[in-house]
């Protein structure tokens, strides 16, 4: 069973894409991370998990999540994140989640997506996304023969910049940046509550028609990527930028 996270669309194309050439079901962890639902799983068919790269690790929603849910059936596991440049030390970490919940760590692999974290960089054009995802596709199928195989996925050389990005950047990002408090509505504002439905933590809540952003955000980028007026605003990074959600299903 291949699970995913995935707040614009780069993880969830990955995860249907691995599906898709080794016949396995997908599963989207937004509502099971949303309700709070550590539900036992069972799979007799090797776990997948596809997630984005925040700070060179797997999101902390997702690896609290994992280590929360008993994964039945299959002990093997493999991981696969999806980047806007590198993976750095992630899969040491992902070896070390894995062997605390008893599985056997089978290998974590990094594919090269389109940038959409638009709270610090630039996202890419619509064609110069698909250009992108164009050049990721021989890796995610390289990623699903090897699955499909029950091979492990091979390791990466990590040089000891990935290891410091991975460790003590990763410990001072999260408490020092993965923050609501920049997020903000212009007039442009429908009262949709596109925002309140995506946001995976339950972290926004329309008041008097306007959202309000909470604690608990992880910064997917869901709510401002998937404004369908473009209404919200990081900072002032994000002020005439694009807004990103990949461009590209399995179906086309």
């Amino acid at each position: 069973m291949i699970l995913y996270f995935s707040g614009t669309g780069n993880s969830a194309y990955t995860a249907k894409r691995i599906g898709q050439e080794i016949q396995d079901e997908t599963l989207n962890l937004f509502d099971k991370i949303r309700k709070q639902d550590h539900s036992a799983l069972s799979s007799e068919r090797p776990w997948v998990v596809v997630a984005p790269t925040y700070a060179w690790r797997i999101p902390r929603v997702v690896r609290d999540w994992l280590m929360k849910t008993a994964l039945e059936g299959a002990r093997d596991i493999y991981f696969v994140l999806t980047c806007g440049g590198s993976i750095g030390n992630a899969g040491a970490y992902l070896k070390r989640l894995s062997e605390a919940r008893g599985l056997r760590f089978r290998g974590c692999a990094g594919v090269k997506m389109p940038e959409n974290y638009i709270a610090l960089y630039d996202a890419p054009g619509r064609e110069e996304a698909l250009e992108i995802i164009g050049r990721a596709e021989p890796a995610i199928s390289g990623i699903a023969r090897l699955i499909g195989e029950g091979q492990p996925l091979p390791g990466q050389a990590v040089a000891f910049k990935d290891k410091i990005q991975s460790g003590l950047v990763n410990d001072v990002f999260y408490p020092a940046v993965v923050r609501a408090g920049k997020f903000r509505v212009t007039d442009a504002c429908i009262s949709c509550g596109k925002c309140e439905a995506v946001c995976p933590l339950s972290n926004i809540r329309l008041e008097n028609g306007r959202p309000r952003w909470g604690k608990r955000c992880t910064h997917c980028m869901a709510c401002i990527c998937r404004c369908p007026r473009e209404a919200i605003e990081y900072g002032k990074h994000s002020q005439g930028q694009p807004r990103y959600r990949c461009p590209k299903t399995v179906e086309d």
